[in-house]
């Protein structure tokens, strides 16, 4: 095992010496954050208007996840102007196995074709000393977002920034023109064209027609209805973050080698990651600053 899978759970409950029960309870409390009981909306009203919070489990911070789910916790006490969502990938311990990529798709019920979060591939070398890195790639939520000039909805666009530093797309305003989606430098929006998996087959399967409850809103599929013919792309995950929950990739990389967080927060993992010297932005050079970043 390299040094970069040990930063499980399990291997820093082994190293710091954490009994079996007290490791197997913090990860049955971790099982209870991150779900979805009864599968509803998971959005901020229903958080405020539900049961408090499970209580996150003692050396929680010893954990990656759960010192992660407690720095989205503290954020959600700020004011939203004041939280800045910041996502990293730590490309030294990507695998491909693009998990990420199919725990997005299963979320927000992403139709044929369409995913928010791609792995990028780059082989670097000559035979034999060949290597592969990977690039795990969502929207960047750029401080400069190229993709709102050209929409044309007015008087406020389709796409937009929030305080918070998330670009989200309003499916009720949005057009469909596609011109945001050209506009992308990252190739990280697309166009929803209506299709299913069962298309030309003799019957649709029921799981196609589960709702998504992106932006937390109850969106149902039924060829006619929203988002179908809107630009669509990552939103770090806003109708779990807002209900206190980490986005569905952070949770699935088998690696822990996602990250989020508020880079407001000086406690918080994502504040300390941003300041290490081996942190890169995709093409930097377009002025776009994004804020998702990768370690390499």
């Amino acid at each position: 095992m390299t040094a970069e899978t040990e930063t499980t759970p399990r291997s820093q409950a082994k190293r710091e010496g954490m009994p079996r029960r007290a490791f197997l309870e913090a990860v049955s409390a971790l099982a209870a954050v991150v779900a979805i009981p009864g599968r509803e909306p998971a959005t901020a009203e229903a958080a405020a208007g539900g049961p408090p919070l499970p209580t996150l489990p003692a050396g929680g911070p010893d954990s990656l996840l759960l010192r992660m789910q407690a720095d989205v916790r503290r954020a959600l006490d700020k004011p939203v102007e004041q939280r800045r969502w910041v996502m990293a990938m730590d490309t030294r311990k990507c695998v491909g196995c693009s998990a990420c990529t199919v725990a997005c798709a299963v979320e927000n019920k992403l139709p044929p074709g369409m995913f928010y979060r791609v792995v990028l591939e780059e082989t670097t070398g000559d035979y034999p000393d060949v290597r592969r890195r990977f690039f795990p790639r969502p929207c960047l939520h750029c401080d400069e977002p190229p993709c709102i000039p050209p929409c044309p909805v007015t008087p406020v666009k389709a796409t937009r920034k929030r305080p918070d530093g998330i670009v989200e797309i309003d499916y009720e305003t949005c057009i469909g023109c596609g011109l945001c989606v050209a506009a992308c430098p990252y190739g990280a929006r697309a166009l929803d064209n209506g299709d299913f998996f069962t298309d030309g087959t003799p019957q649709r399967q029921a799981y196609e027609s589960v709702p998504a409850y992106e932006y937390g809103r109850e969106w149902k599929r039924d060829g006619t209805s929203l988002p179908v013919s809107k630009a669509r792309k990552c939103h770090l995950c806003l109708h779990r973050l807002e209900a206190g929950m980490l986005p569905a990739c952070v949770t699935t990389c088998i690696c822990n080698g996602v990250y989020l967080g508020d880079l407001n927060d000086p406690q918080s993992l994502i504040r300390e990651l941003a300041g290490k010297s081996n942190v890169v932005r995709l093409r930097e050079e377009l002025g776009t600053k994004p804020s998702v970043f990768h370690i390499v």
